[in-house]
């Protein structure tokens, strides 16, 4: 492989904590390649990057027409979005951007859970998750363009091994504030305490004095969230903290968060984050448990 960085101008420049970039060329001097790597960019989940980077933009249109593979990873499908790229297609980006997909690209269907999105391979268009994901992308670029065998050996010598369970166990639930609609805004600060109790969105509409229908509309326009997702994933969050860290018995967690049937808890559980309760304590407690100090001596 023959492996160039592009820039808009091709000069050199500082990333996110002045790490060195120098370019081989600006976009405009190559001939097309036979795939493109949009790479991830520093930019806040609530900060749209729309009309940043127009020449990028353009020449990733001009590199789509004339046949190049166009891939992304993380924050990177921003860019191809931005360039029309991924109207009417299924993509993914880190999960942190959901949000931020859906409010200003509507016409992206957005895969918060996925790692790497193929859907789209047929256009050759592929995107992948979280900036880690672009093991996964490599690994894909070199099967696709060296063969499986060479993928494989690559696997083995820099001990890659993808991210087999998605972005599901990773996710974080985003919480935005309705500040527009003030008894909207007041039942997510009483349910932010209140989620294990019983009966919590019957709760939120007595206290918001709206009927059920008009509160469920206006508690999904202003979240992104039906009233019982939102309960559900709030509960999933603290559980998911509390497997991190607690030794707490499974059922005993899904009972503190509101579940009183355990089966229930496991069910909504693993539908919400991808595994099973167990599965994710045995994924994050390693971590927590490195980070030990007697697991450093």
């Amino acid at each position: 492989m023959d492996i160039k960085i592009a820039s808009a101008d091709g000069k050199p420049f500082h990333c996110i904590g002045h790490i060195p970039v120098e370019p081989h060329m600006p976009v405009d001097n190559q001939a097309t390649p036979d795939a493109v790597v949009v790479c991830d960019m520093y930019t806040s989940i609530y900060d749209v990057p729309k009309d940043r980077y127009p020449r990028e933009s353009a020449w990733l249109r001009k590199m789509h027409a004339d046949g190049a593979m166009l891939t992304s990873v993380c924050s990177g499908s921003l860019l191809l979005a931005e360039a029309g790229l991924l109207d009417g297609k299924e993509a993914t980006a880190h999960w942190a951007y959901r949000d931020m997909f859906q409010r200003h690209f509507p016409e992206v269907a957005f895969c918060s859970e996925s790692i790497m999105c193929l859907t789209a391979e047929a256009d050759r268009i592929v995107t992948v998750g979280g900036v880690t994901a672009w093991h996964d992308l490599a690994i894909y670029l070199i099967a696709r363009f060296c063969g499986y065998r060479q993928a494989i050996e690559t696997a083995k010598v820099f001990l890659i091994s993808g991210h087999s369970d998605g972005q599901s166990p990773y996710s974080v639930m985003t919480r935005p504030m309705e500040i527009s609609d003030a008894q909207i805004s007041d039942c997510q600060v009483w349910i932010a305490d209140n989620y294990a109790l019983a009966k919590p969105v019957e709760q939120m509409v007595a206290r918001s004095g709206l009927n059920p229908r008009t509160f469920s509309r206006r508690f999904r326009s202003a979240t992104g969230f039906a009233p019982i997702e939102y309960v559900q994933a709030l509960r999933i969050e603290e559980a998911k903290q509390m497997l991190e860290m607690d030794v707490h018995s499974i059922d005993d967690v899904g009972g503190s968060v509101g579940y009183e049937d355990p089966a229930s808890f496991r069910r909504v559980f693993k539908r919400g984050v991808g595994l099973s309760p167990a599965a994710y304590r045995k994924k994050f407690q390693r971590i927590s448990q490195i980070a030990k100090p007697s697991a450093m001596r």
